[in-house]
């Protein structure tokens, strides 16, 4: 098993090494555009062999994409990161051209790869990757709520006082400070509805804190996190290469599911050796498929920008 990560900043490297940590390939290429960084963390990392007791080969490589060869799965965090103040939509004009140009060399040397996607905004740089590969839609996935419901869980647990390994909740729909949606309806603390601890307030303010939680780590600490990004693209993949058949929300291809079409969205879907290969029915409410259709055109305007662009 081969796997590659394209882009060695903090949330590229922090991928890379949890997806080494967990051992998920014989060989892991980390691969950046500056000059010696991919190198240097490799060997960092590489450096922690002895001590955290994996075995995992790491290479890194300056923008040397004949090193990326064979990759069965292939992880792009490239891209500027977001800073104070700017929302993931600013980002397109810049991070599309670096999107596009990573997928065409990639599929140049491995062809049969899959397709995880971090860079932001995450549902148009899915649905560009998709676009601009021509691949079948199961082999293209947004990761983004994977880690938009982790911090759904994290302010939960925070409100009712338990763990947040205890807790089963998503947000599905666009990843984005408006667009992302917590489905606290179906929000369960073993089995029970977390309405059973919480009052409507309360959840309201638990979906808002998810809805801004990027904004508000971005806002503390200068730029994007990479910690938790990094850890959900490392059990996107884990999921891939150990075909775990694991249920997760993902930016996916819609051909008429969710009642939309033409479109990359987070949706609930089983991720296994094939990409992702069965999107799960939720069974909206009216009040959630229509802020999901909500949802949908905020994307589908982010991601019209596309076709004003020189790519």
């Amino acid at each position: 098993m081969k796997i590659t990560v394209v882009g060695a900043g903090a949330v590229g490297a922090t991928c890379a090494d949890n997806i080494a940590r967990r051992e998920l390939a014989e060989e892991l290429v980390l691969l950046d555009i500056k000059e010696g960084i991919a190198e240097g963390k490799s060997m960092d990392m590489m450096q922690t062999t002895t001590m955290c007791g994996f075995d995992t080969k790491i290479i890194g490589s300056t923008n040397d994409y004949a090193k990326t060869a064979g990759s069965d799965v292939v992880v792009i965090t490239s891209g500027i990161p977001r800073k104070p103040g700017m929302t993931r939509e600013e980002l397109i004009g810049t991070n599309a051209s670096i999107v596009k140009g990573v997928t065409e060399n990639i599929l140049k040397h491995s062809p049969n790869a899959i397709f995880v996607v971090i860079s932001n905004p995450m549902d148009t740089m899915t649905y560009l990757a998709l676009k601009s590969s021509r691949l079948p839609k199961n082999r293209i996935i947004g990761m983004g709520g994977i880690l938009d419901s982790a911090r759904f869980k994290f302010y939960l647990s925070h409100a009712i006082g338990c763990s947040a390994n205890d807790l089963h909740g998503v947000v599905i729909g666009g990843h984005g400070d408006t667009t992302m949606i917590p489905l606290t309806r179906l929000a369960t603390l073993n089995g029970l509805p977390v309405s059973n601890f919480l009052s409507e307030e309360q959840l309201k303010q638990v979906a808002a804190d998810t809805m801004v939680g990027g904004a508000t780590l971005t806002k503390l600490i200068g730029t994007s996190a990479w910690y938790a990004p990094g850890a959900a693209g490392a059990i996107l993949v884990e999921s891939i290469v150990r075909d775990e058949k694991k249920v997760f929300t993902c930016c996916v291809s819609l051909e008429g599911e969710y009642g939309q079409k033409d479109i990359c969205l987070g949706v609930p879907v089983v991720i296994g050796k094939n990409g992702w290969e069965k999107i799960i029915d939720y069974k909206l409410n009216a009040e959630e498929q229509d802020t999901f259709n909500k949802s949908a055109e905020a994307v589908r305007n982010m991601n019209a920008v596309l076709s004003t662009l020189t790519l």
